[in-house]
């Protein structure tokens, strides 16, 4: 996952703060040091790097926090508030047009993403309630058409083409088409190359002046850290961007890019790519990010995930089974599917206030859920109902049914024990049925107070990951 060394990085700088009783200026200058060879090593952009340091030292050699009781934690507000104030303090939004469709012109190089971060962005917008279009503008790359059709038959969205008709044409028409038929989203899925040239330029250039786009999206892959900068840049300055999608964020990469985008070019991240799925596609939030780069955390996001993959007529089942404090093993099977729509589990714990920043990729078994999964479908279904008549003759053939053993059966049954306390303390008992909406509710209005309950929800680690 993006930013796990420079969390590390950090975690280590702040410890050797948070030991001290008292900062000096010497202490505070020393971990600052420390925090920008950390950023550089992420790859961030040696100028925005040194000005970052700059601005949290001046802050955090002063009075407030000099005199602070626990001046350790103040310097770390501060780099939190700074690096959400890098990556541009509040979420951007997606422009809307005053008399529709909205036109949304997404460019990029060639392999950053732009054709299925189009399909991404139009899924999202069609489960907000809109009615995206796709338009096929790339008529150089062999099957990029295809492509376009493909992913927009995925997600439900219809796909506007000429075959290889001008570009500039094609979006000409697209927009006359969406008029008529009601669409109030337009996405240009325009050509791009292996690297910045004047007729990609040019292009781009008359499509913008012949259709007037109201956003002009730039596609760009995190794994190219300062590269991806780079050509942000170039776009900015040639073509004029208002904001940057940024991809693969979840895979192998130091995510500097994240951290440079906005203080080079003035423009906002307005949207990361989180995954391969063509749902993996989450709103940019500075504050959010700031709080996953530093360990603590992201528990507004973990809400939101869960509440998208939620299924509300099995919710609402659960929830009736909790009041009763009859959650079984059959309803442990649903959480199962429900936690595993959330995307990878490695991305999901780490969102997870008090737990996410404590355990390594390596400590994750992606696959534990196949196994729990397999030991519950070797039950017969009066064990699956009533866990509590499983005996060692019924463990001794639910493993061998499923081809684990004893102890893996006592595994799973001691979890679902833990797991079934936690359920009755947050869904059971007075709180009733609506315990759960409460909960959701409370979490987004007091995230500080709900970081808290994550992480003690966290320490129990149920299930072992």
């Amino acid at each position: 996952m993006a930013f796990e060394g420079l969390s590390e990085r950090l975690e280590n700088s702040f410890k050797k703060l948070r030991a001290k009783g008292k900062l000096t200026e010497s202490d505070v200058k020393a971990a600052m040091r420390e925090v920008r060879l950390a950023l550089l090593e992420a790859d961030v952009n040696y100028k925005v790097a040194k000005e970052f340091t700059v601005k949290v030292t001046d802050r955090a050699i002063g009075a407030d926090v000099m005199e602070s009781l626990t001046p350790g934690q103040m310097v770390i507000k501060i780099v939190n508030e700074e690096l959400t104030e890098l990556m541009g303090g509040n979420e951007a939004r997606l422009a809307i047009a005053n008399h529709p469709p909205t036109v949304v012109m997404m460019c990029g190089l060639q392999g950053s993403g732009k054709t299925t971060h189009s399909a991404k962005l139009a899924l999202k917008l069609k489960k907000e309630g809109h009615r995206p279009l796709l338009v096929a503008c790339d008529v150089y790359r062999p099957a990029a058409i295809k492509q376009l059709q493909v992913v927009g038959e995925q997600v439900g969205v219809p796909v506007f083409e000429m075959g290889n008709e001008n570009p500039v044409l094609i979006a000409q028409e697209a927009v006359k088409f969406a008029k008529d038929h009601g669409n109030d989203y337009v996405f240009l899925d325009t050509a791009g190359r292996l690297h910045v040239d004047e007729q990609l330029m040019e292009e781009l250039q008359n499509i913008r002046s012949t259709v007037h786009p109201h956003e002009i999206l730039l596609v760009i892959d995190a794994m190219t850290g300062q590269d991806a900068v780079n050509v942000a840049k170039s776009f900015n300055e040639t073509l004029g961007i208002d904001g940057v999608i940024l991809t693969k964020l979840d895979g192998d990469t130091r995510g500097g890019a994240a951290l440079s985008v906005r203080a080079v070019t003035g423009k906002p991240i307005k949207f990361i790519g989180t995954g391969e799925k063509l749902d993996n596609l989450e709103t940019f939030h500075p504050s959010r990010m700031a709080s996953r780069i530093l360990g603590m955390g992201d528990v507004l996001s973990f809400i939101e995930r869960a509440e998208q993959s939620l299924d509300e007529k099995k919710a609402a089942e659960l929830e009736k089974k909790l009041a009763k404090n009859k959650f079984d093993l059959n309803d442990l099977l649903d959480q199962f599917d429900q936690i595993e729509r959330m995307g990878s589990l490695k991305d999901t714990i780490k969102m997870i206030p008090g737990i996410g920043s404590k355990i390594k990729d390596e400590d994750i078994d992606e696959g534990a859920f196949g196994k729990f999964r397999a030991i519950i479908y070797s039950m017969t279904k009066q064990e699956r109902t009533h866990p509590d008549i499983i005996n060692p003759s019924r463990k001794r053939r639910i493993a061998a049914g499923c081809g684990m053993q004893v102890e893996d059966v006592n595994k799973l049954l001691s979890q679902f024990k833990q797991m079934q306390k936690m359920m009755k303390q947050f869904g059971g008992g007075k709180g009733g049925p609506k315990m759960s909406k409460k909960m959701r509710r409370m979490m987004q209005a007091n995230p500080q107070m709900a970081e808290k309950m994550m992480g003690k929800m966290g320490g129990s680690n149920p299930f072992g990951f």
